[in-house]
């Protein structure tokens, strides 16, 4: 397993990387990052920095803004103190300090500092801050001719995961009798629906296209009929005197076998047939809705 290093340069990353990653409303997911050093010459700490945030925009996380790593260096000798940007291994060895600074083009999200020294004089510090804000700049661009901003979609090998809003007294519609409803609902997309009870509904899915099938149903669910909407439903049976037309899950009313023609039907299969899709317009809703 990882070692006290790899831990220290986990935690490091992290704190580098989470004031620009998106909060839960707007993300709702839980994001695993993996680097790994091959082979290096430098500080992999900051590498995994730069090449995480990389990652992070291709994959389409909506991050506030780029950030990139470099790892300070000093040589010190009595009081002459001689600043390295970018400590090769033999620099980090051989020299005093290690000062690894992380952050955006206009400020810093993460610090670290080792000293081989008893203290170095703020000079120094404030002069190897401004280096590192200065090469952080020149890495961003470099970086940026690749990837400057995240993706405008998430990368389709990740779940999908939306929230919308529902009127917590339809609660009950959505979950249905001993969970009826929303079981079939499962069943039917593949897709996890979690109901909190302010009215909050999570949708998961692998598929986008699972995803969406589940928050149509959903709002089709609690959606409020409306007289003078045109709505496109599915006869779900046919009587002597006209046709029962499902338009919303739940939710039907009967056109009469004079309104299903703009001309005399003799009879309402020869118009229409249970399971045709047909398109409606509601009149009244009376008071069993």
């Amino acid at each position: 397993g990882p070692g006290r290093r790899e831990i220290g340069h986990g935690a490091l990353v992290e704190r580098a990387l989470a004031p620009v990653l998106p909060n839960e409303e707007d993300f709702p997911y839980t994001i695993r990052l993996v680097s790994e050093a091959l082979s290096s010459n430098g500080s992999t700490s900051m590498a995994s920095v730069c090449a995480s945030i990389l990652s992070l925009m291709d994959a389409g996380i909506p991050i506030s803004s780029p950030v990139a790593g470099v790892a300070m260096g000093v040589i010190a000798e009595n009081d002459k103190y001689v600043l390295l940007t970018d400590i090769e291994g033999l620099e980090d060895a051989y020299g005093n300090m290690d000062f690894k600074v992380a952050g955006t083009a206009e400020g810093i999200t993460a610090l670290q500092l080792d000293i081989k020294l008893k203290g170095i004089p703020y000079e120094v510090i404030e002069k190897a801050i401004k280096e590192a804000h200065d090469a952080r700049r020149f890495i961003l661009d470099k970086m940026s001719q690749t990837i400057s901003s995240s993706r405008p979609e998430l990368s389709k090998y990740a779940p999908r995961m939306y929230k919308i809003t529902i009127d917590p007294d339809k609660i009950g519609t959505v979950i249905g009798p001993g969970g009826k409803m929303i079981r079939s609902i499962v069943e039917e997309t593949k897709a996890t629906i979690d109901v909190e009870n302010d009215g909050t509904v999570i949708i998961g899915s692998t598929s986008e296209e699972g995803a969406q099938k589940a928050i149509k149903i959903i709002e089709d669910l609690t959606k409020d009929v409306e007289v003078g909407t045109v709505y496109t439903g599915r006869v779900t049976r046919v009587i002597s005197i006209g046709a029962f037309v499902e338009i919303l899950p739940g939710k039907e009313g009967m056109v009469h076998i004079s309104e299903l023609a703009d001309y005399r039907v003799p009879s309402v299969e020869d118009v229409v047939k249970v399971g045709d899709e047909i398109m409606v317009v509601v009149t009244e809703i009376d008071r069993m809705g």
